[in-house]
């Protein structure tokens, strides 16, 4: 595929995100899923809403996500993960409201290296006759979610950019 064909193809998957209002919240922002961070105060500056991403940016030789129940993330055990990866760019939706806890499971959670956000409902659509009078098209915003972190994953974790 051509650098032009893989520019727009990363402009399409940027649009789609902007359309529907997902939010990709990094991991850490700028200092990313690395030792001796304060996971917590992280998460609780951050409004997690369903459908939502977050996303694991490190070094794919040294550490790696896996998504655990409150007992793995206490103990920093990945015993009975529900998932788990690997890329150094990972793109996780969020699609349920709920408390979710990621891990590193090679070590690093017992270096800090664990956070557990809590996914909140999708605010209330505007009521009937505001909605009528709005303009704005109407998205499937869960299906459009999912594209656009497969393409996401694939496009990170190919090495594309």
């Amino acid at each position: 595929m051509s650098s032009s064909a893989h520019y727009l193809l990363f402009l399409a998957a940027c649009l789609l995100v902007a359309a529907v209002g997902a939010t990709d919240h990094i991991v850490g922002a700028n200092r990313g899923w690395n030792p001796g961070m304060n996971y917590t105060l992280w998460s609780n500056n951050q409004t997690f809403y369903v459908d939502d991403l977050i996303s694991f940016r490190y070094q794919k030789t040294q550490y790696n996500v896996f998504e655990v129940n409150q007992t793995g993330y206490d103990n920093c055990t990945t015993e009975g993960a529900v998932g788990n990866w690997s890329s150094g760019k990972d793109f996780i939706l969020l699609d349920k409201a709920q408390r979710y806890y990621f891990i590193c499971g090679n070590g690093g959670c017992y270096n800090g290296m664990k956070v557990s956000v809590v996914v909140h409902p999708l605010p209330s659509p505007p009521s009937a006759a505001v909605a009528a009078k709005s303009a704005a098209p109407v998205v499937a915003p869960t299906a459009v979610k999912v594209v656009v972190a497969v393409v996401s994953s694939i496009w990170f974790g190919s090495g594309w950019i």
